[in-house]
């Protein structure tokens, strides 16, 4: 049944970061349709989820490549700003994070070490915080 459904794919564009997207889109709007009595939300996962289906099967990937290279360009700012909080969030547990009281430079300093003179790299402005 594996080695069918690969044949069929074959050719096909298949998913990508705006189908999954889509997909999300999808169960927002089934969630809403559950708690509202209008059927516009139910026809709006509806059509979500064909074009989905219609995009994943679509032979003419050169125009699908282009629609996923268009959200992705439409969403970096988004996702960048995402990553970067999900980054400092870890870092956190290590490292505190200040910011330059002059030019508001971020400076990562390792905790447990007391007090400290901070030196900005960026200004070259001194100032003691504790780590």
């Amino acid at each position: 049944m594996r080695e069918k459904f690969q044949r069929f794919m074959q050719g096909r564009y298949g998913a990508d970061n705006f189908g999954r997207f889509l997909t999300g889109i999808c169960m927002v709007f089934l969630v809403i349709s559950m708690f509202s009595r209008n059927q516009i939300w139910f026809l709006l996962a509806l059509a979500s989820l064909i074009y989905n289906y219609f995009r994943m099967f679509s032979r003419n990937i050169a125009k699908r490549y282009a629609e996923n290279q268009k959200y992705l360009e439409m969403t970096a700012v988004v996702r960048r700003n995402f990553f970067k909080k999900k980054n400092e969030l870890a870092q956190r547990k290590t490292h505190h994070i200040y910011r330059c009281p002059d030019c508001r430079q971020k400076i990562r300093v390792p905790r447990g070490r007391g007090k400290i003179e901070i030196r900005c790299p960026k200004c070259g402005a001194k100032f003691i915080r504790k780590s």
